[in-house]
């Protein structure tokens, strides 16, 4: 027996040959809507509430069944990472407790919508989709973008096939990886891509193309569980460039940080004082990761240590970020430390998200 798909409202609904087609009618995938806030919703005076949002779309409810809640109504660089907890707590919650519901969607700032995107892709623990969505242009402007945004990631998160390829990020009718997709431009609508990877799908006006899977661990098969986790680690970010001293390293260590991320040159260099300083900070338990400043690439694991004269002795004793852009790789490194402050266990993380 094998199966067929029937365009149905915009989307792609699977159909076995030979057996009774349902009433599809009466099978319209329900999908939450939870906001946060951000430019989508920016309208002056009074910013816009989630029902006002769906109003924006006049065909959204003839595609899926919608539900709405505002869990905040802020900038993106306004969330906290309490607020963070909570909303990664709050999407757990509703998919445990409701097996019917075929995805969520939240909206977001795109300031920092792929730094909750990649949070809530390591904490959400379901297999369906969680789409992040936003716009680059206020609701009042010219060619605001939003209510197509938001009708494209509801199209994304009703969608059987987006089951298992973690959180996903919808603008400008493109699905990205939230592991990989960064925000390239600060102004104009094709912003966010997935540098030296591509995007995972597009969404078209017959129906949604994937056009590979993502390999890393991800929500389902994560081991981050936050359920006991009253706050997250602090963990800073500084940069690598010509004549860095190690200062601010070790001022970070002195105020309190529990891990660092260096933001470093090339495939993870650093200057001369930032190494000392990696030391000073490895010596008081602050684990240090390495990641690359460039945009792509990867910096890789170096071996062990070849004795105390060893030159790249100080830069063995990081952990490297692999190909995680320096935010990311801090976010991953703080949900490391819930679980373990081995630096061999936190490599491990690394090489498998």
């Amino acid at each position: 027996m094998w199966r067929r798909t029937l365009p149905i409202g915009g989307l792609l609904v699977a159909a076995t040959i030979g057996a009774t087609v349902p009433d599809l009618a009466a099978e319209t995938p329900r999908v939450r809507l939870i906001t946060t806030g951000g430019t989508i919703s920016n309208r002056p005076g009074e910013r816009l509430t989630p029902d006002e949002l769906i109003e924006l779309v006049p065909d959204l409810r003839d595609l899926v069944a919608v539900e709405t809640e505002e869990f905040a109504n802020v900038p993106s660089s306004a969330l906290t990472l309490d607020q963070w907890l909570r909303l990664t707590r709050r999407i757990n919650q509703l998919l445990s407790a409701d097996p019917e519901l075929a995805g969520v969607v939240v909206t977001s700032g795109t300031d920092t919508l792929e730094e909750l995107a990649f949070f809530l892709h390591l904490t959400v623990r379901d297999e369906r989709p969680v789409v992040v969505v936003g716009s680059m242009r206020r609701p009042e402007t010219q060619g605001y973008d939003g209510a197509a945004n938001l009708r494209q990631a509801f199209r994304v998160a009703s969608y059987e096939a987006s089951r298992g390829r973690g959180v996903l990020v919808v603008l400008n009718d493109e699905i990205n990886s939230a592991r990989e997709v960064t925000k390239t431009d600060a102004l104009n609508l094709q912003t966010f891509e997935a540098r030296g990877y591509g995007m995972l799908g597009t969404v078209a006006r017959d129906r949604i193309v994937y056009y590979r899977s993502l390999e890393r661990r991800h929500t389902g098969t994560s081991e981050f569980n936050l359920d006991g986790v009253a706050r997250l680690p602090r963990v800073d970010v500084v940069m690598t460039y010509q004549g860095a001293t190690g200062d601010l390293i070790r001022a970070a260590v002195d105020q309190g940080a529990e891990g660092i991320v260096v933001a470093g040159a090339g495939a993870g260099a650093t200057s001369s004082g930032q190494r000392d300083a990696i030391v000073y900070a490895n010596e008081r338990g602050v684990r240090v990761v390495i990641a690359s400043r460039t945009g792509r690439g990867r910096v890789a694991p170096r071996p062990p240590a070849n004795g105390n004269n060893d030159p790249d002795r100080q830069q063995r004793q990081a952990i490297a970020g692999e190909d995680l852009a320096p935010i990311k790789a801090r976010i991953l490194l703080m949900l490391g430390l819930t679980e373990t402050t081995d630096e061999a266990e936190l490599q491990r993380m690394f090489g498998e998200y």
